[in-house]
């Protein structure tokens, strides 16, 4: 099988019919998306496009030119934005990890990094390495995630440290970041923005605090910022329980395809899958999937949970094994060996409700994909 990276060939597909399908126009169009719920004009927030782990999954070769109209990329690792630089990508690029020690400060002498200081060590690290290029600092508060970041009580002396940086000439920019832990709450902004405001009050430098469900449920907010950092709704998931991707005007970028390799007539009493999970009431037909917890489906997805079978929807049966599921033919009497099957993002079953049905989010799905599922590209569907 090819590198994950490697563009899509029809010989690269193994006999295995599962396979994931990449659309790159959906995230420009999920990028135009959010950059409309900007506010227009020469203060609009920059937006930053984050790609983290490879692009939640969707790989950073294949979307990277989708992005042409972001601002700039946030990934996690400078290996990361190193990568990104080989790709062609010229804009700025923040750094979530900033430094781990003090042998990666060699890795920030590169034009355009912005790097997320989260400990005082960082800053040391920083002076004492001879750059050619001089880094922005964004200073992370730990706020209501308590993550990484300094504390209120720390902040201003690590400020007060960035600057002296800044003024002899080591570091640019020195600005100011936040992550909520409860953005996709009605509630979960206010106050922990009005601590952190309080934290930052007086302090000069620009100010990051959105990811996708604060800008897009906290607007106002985020429009009195400099910079927003979205990452899941750019891959076409809504990042709220209560809406749906399609009611936010966002496509899904990766949808996972499979068939019906196998059908089972299984009488009523009969259990299905390991331990026998499931249990037929009736007698019925269930169909077998090639796709399972080895591929990045979640083993702990539940009976229910939603599939699509010819474009009829119905649902997973037992527990999922490591290269296969029962799913219900019962809505499908037309069903066969061959019959295609849609597991997410595509007929209207989008990736955040299977991700709901396991206890988990769309991120967890769309991330965990194994490099063993091979890739279609969207534009090569129609080149066909």
């Amino acid at each position: 099988m090819p590198p994950v990276n490697a563009p899509y060939r029809p010989e690269g597909l193994t006999a295995r019919p599962l396979h994931a399908r990449i659309d790159a126009d959906a995230v420009a169009h999920n990028l135009a998306r959010l950059r409309a719920a900007l506010p227009a004009g020469a203060g609009a927030p920059r937006l930053w496009a984050t790609v983290k782990a490879d692009a939640y999954g969707h790989g950073m070769a294949r979307i990277l030119p989708a992005l042409r109209g972001a601002d700039g990329l946030a990934v996690l690792h400078l290996n990361d934005a190193l990568a990104c630089r080989r790709m062609g990508w010229q804009g700025a690029i923040l750094v979530y990890g900033g430094l781990y020690s003090p042998a990666d400060a060699l890795l920030v002498d590169a034009p355009g990094l912005h790097l997320v200081i989260t400990h005082a060590a960082q800053l040391e690290w920083l002076a004492q390495a001879p750059l050619a290029h001089r880094p922005a600092i964004w200073l992370r508060f730990a706020g209501d995630i308590h993550h990484t970041g300094f504390a209120a009580d720390d902040y201003r002396a690590a400020f007060d440290a960035a600057r002296a940086l800044s003024r002899r000439g080591l570091t640019g920019e020195v600005g100011h970041l936040n992550h909520y832990a409860r953005a996709d709450e009605a509630d979960g902004v206010g106050n922990a923005d009005a601590v952190f405001r309080q934290v930052i009050a007086g302090l000069p430098g620009p100010v990051s605090t959105s990811n996708s469900a604060a800008l897009l449920a906290h607007g106002a907010r985020a429009a009195d910022t400099q910079w927003v950092r979205p990452g899941l709704a750019l891959y076409g998931a809504s990042p709220f329980a209560d809406r749906s991707a399609a009611q936010l005007d966002l496509r899904p970028a990766m949808s996972l395809h499979s068939q019906v390799v196998g059908i089972q007539r299984v009488k009523a009493g009969a259990g299905v899958g390991y331990s026998g999970a499931f249990v037929a009431p009736d007698a019925m037909r269930v169909g077998i999937v090639t796709c399972g917890y080895a591929d990045g489906y979640p083993r702990h997805a539940i009976t229910g949970t939603p599939v699509i079978v010819d474009g009829v929807r119905t649902r997973l049966l037992g527990r999922v094994s490591m290269d296969m599921m029962a799913v219900d033919l019962g809505p499908v009497p037309h069903a066969c060996i061959g019959t295609p099957v849609t597991l997410w993002g595509a007929h209207g079953l989008a990736v955040e409700e299977v991700a709901a049905s396991a206890g988990t989010i769309a991120a967890d799905l769309l991330a965990g994909l194994n490099a063993r599922v091979p890739v279609q590209l969207a534009s090569q569907d129609s080149a066909r």
